[in-house]
């Protein structure tokens, strides 16, 4: 007869096989899905509904106010967008009742198309009441949008402004205010003046962009996708040159694998838009005493962000690896241990993607082998997946940057943990150090 009062074994393995920590509580399990999460898109070793089905599962067991807090920082710190509205749909459940809920609601929305993204989210399944917090959220942050806001999202979605408008019923303020609604309902707003309307009306290509840039009008992360149609259209590359060294509107919210992505689309124009996000460390927080940072460049690694993009897992980690500041060693990972030259920016990007063939995961070996050299800091940005034990690191100070949403990982314990692949996970670990120094 087997015996029951027996040890428990850690049965939790990486996708690749190697030994994963075998518990994590559901907060530290949802951040690890949510942080780097493109919401239904699919990654290299779980598909989207998956990924979604964990962070609703995991989601409705931890508190209200810290459901609350992930999802402000996962808009606001992690610049993601759809992620968090997903946690807004569960937050409105397992918050029932609590103003909580509206205040949160109303803080995450931060662009007009999220009210009805929001709804399109609560609606997923088929359409059912709308919670009263999660209405009241809504309504509250429908009066924090202008004409032009709510003119340039007025799209011919499942989901319309005017269906927001219906179902959420909010007071308008004053008269003006209930005028633009009236707007809304009769979708007769004011014509946005935006490149997608005058280019849909017909408008001259070239005239049009180069006016938008003359004027101020295009934000930051709309130039940098549509600098292959700009160049197709002959804008002039001065313009063009002078807007992108700017960093004009909305360019503090451009994840650094934007940067990438433009240069693909536009080679030409890649030493300006280094010399942008050259400029941008200047916002990344000097890291003091030695530091390696380890890039993962395994064949998982290549798995698109995104079904409509041409960005890897690797264009993200590769450009959190090329701005780290400070005395830096750059490494990366596959099946062996590679010395890259710690450059910064678009030749910092292009040294650690070519640096080894994108194959096997052995951070285990990896790890091991930088444990013996002198540093007094470890950064490790990976999926953190890998084929070998990962020991524990050697520094005092170590880091296990997750850039994906598999459910196991390695990098607990004598790791400190952190998820995300925006530049303000840079920032979170300057801002521990120094509160660890005080």
């Amino acid at each position: 007869m087997s015996r029951l009062n027996t040890a428990a074994r850690n049965t939790a393995c990486t996708n690749e096989g190697a030994p994963a920590v075998p518990y994590l509580s559901p907060e530290r399990q949802m951040r690890r899905t949510v942080m780097s999460c493109l919401l239904w898109e699919s990654e290299f070793y779980e598909d989207g509904k998956s990924i979604a089905d964990r962070i609703v599962e995991q989601a409705s067991l931890v508190s209200p106010a810290t459901l609350a807090l992930i999802a402000i920082e996962a808009r606001e710190k992690m610049n993601l967008r759809h992620a968090p509205l997903l946690l807004l749909d569960v937050l409105s459940r397992t918050g029932r009742g609590q103003p909580l809920v509206a205040d949160t609601v109303c803080r995450v929305i931060q662009r007009a198309d999220e009210l009805a993204e929001m709804l399109a989210v609560h609606w997923r399944d088929g359409r059912k009441p709308i919670p009263a917090q999660m209405r009241k959220g809504i309504a509250r942050a429908l009066a924090k949008f202008d004409e032009h806001q709510l003119a340039k999202y007025d799209r011919d979605g499942k989901v319309k402004l005017r269906d927001v408008l219906r179902m959420v019923r909010p007071r308008p303020a004053n008269e003006e205010q209930a005028a633009l609604w009236g707007r809304v309902k009769a979708r007769t707003l004011a014509t946005p003046d935006t490149w997608e309307t005058e280019l849909s009306a017909g408008k001259d290509k070239r005239e049009t962009w180069e006016r938008l840039l003359r004027e101020g009008k295009l934000g930051y992360l709309a130039l940098l996708r549509n600098l292959r149609n700009m160049t197709q259209a002959g804008v002039s590359e001065d313009l063009v040159r002078n807007a992108i060294v700017a960093r004009g509107q909305g360019a503090r919210r451009v994840l650094p694998f934007r940067y990438i992505a433009a240069a693909r689309a536009a080679p030409h124009l890649e030493p300006y838009l280094d010399q942008a996000l050259v400029e941008s460390l200047a916002e990344v927080p000097f890291l003091s005493g030695r530091t390696i940072v380890l890039v993962d460049v395994s064949g998982s690694m290549d798995e698109r962000l995104s079904a409509r993009s041409d960005l890897r897992r690797i264009d993200a980690a590769s450009a959190l690896g090329a701005i780290v500041m400070g005395d830096v060693r750059v490494f990366t990972f596959s099946q062996t241990l590679v010395n890259v030259p710690p450059r910064r920016g678009m030749a910092g990007v292009d040294a650690i993607v070519g640096s080894q063939p994108h194959q096997g995961t052995y951070l285990g070996a990896a790890v091991q082998q930088i444990n013996a050299m002198p540093h007094d800091r470890l950064i490790v940005i990976t999926d953190e997946q890998s084929h070998d034990r990962v020991p524990d690191p050697a520094a005092k100070r170590a880091y296990m940057i997750n850039v994906a949403s598999a459910k196991n990982g390695v990098g607990y314990g004598r790791w400190t943990h952190v998820d995300g692949f925006s530049e303000n996970v840079l920032r979170w670990i300057a801002e521990v150090e120094q509160a660890d120094e005080r």
